[in-house]
C-alpha cells in the first residue's frame, strides 16, 4: 500500500479517463494519496455527453454539481435533475446513468466509499462503455489493492 500523503492533488495532474463517458479524474485515491477508505474526483460531461450505467456493489456514491446541470437515471426507470448546488447520494447496487441534457458543460465532484476489495469488484457495467476499450480509472494503488 502507498505511503499516505497529505498536500494538495491537482486535477490536471492525474490521468483522464474517458471508458464510460465524458471527462472523469480521480484527483484523490489510493493512487494519489494513499487514501484507504475511499476516493474522490472530477467529472466534465460536455452537451450530450454521458456517463454509462454501472453499479458499485461495494460503495455508495456521493455526487455534487458545481456547474451545470446534470440528469441521473437511477435503476433504469427514475430520472432525477441535479444542478449547480446540489448533491447526490447513490446507494450501493443501484444502477446510475448521468447525462449532461442542457446546453452547457457540466462540471461535479464525486465521491465513493468504502472501497472495493479490489479494484475490478468497484464498478458493474450494465450497458456497453461508449469508449470500451479504454482501460478502468486508475484509482487503486500499484499492485491492485483497492478500487
Amino acid at each position: 500500500m502507498p505511503e499516505t500523503r497529505t498536500g494538495p492533488v491537482a486535477a490536471a495532474d492525474v490521468p483522464v479517463n474517458r471508458r464510460r463517458g465524458g471527462d472523469l479524474r480521480v484527483v484523490l485515491g489510493p493512487k494519489t494519496c494513499g487514501a484507504t477508505t475511499g476516493f474522490m474526483g472530477t467529472l466534465v460531461l460536455a452537451p450530450g455527453e454521458f456517463v454509462s450505467e454501472h453499479y458499485h456493489p461495494y460503495s455508495e456514491e456521493f455526487l455534487y454539481v458545481v456547474r451545470g446541470r446534470l440528469t441521473v437515471r437511477l435503476d433504469g426507470t427514475d430520472e432525477l435533475s441535479v444542478g449547480a448546488g446540489e448533491g447526490l447520494m447513490v446507494p450501493k447496487n443501484v444502477r446510475h446513468r448521468v447525462t449532461n441534457t442542457e446546453d452547457a458543460e457540466a462540471f461535479a465532484v464525486f465521491q465513493l466509499c468504502p472501497l472495493a476489495p479490489r479494484p475490478e469488484l468497484g464498478h458493474v457495467d450494465t450497458e456497453p462503455p461508449p469508449n470500451g476499450a479504454v482501460g478502468q480509472p486508475e484509482v487503486g494503488a500499484p499492485g491492485g489493492s483497492h478500487q
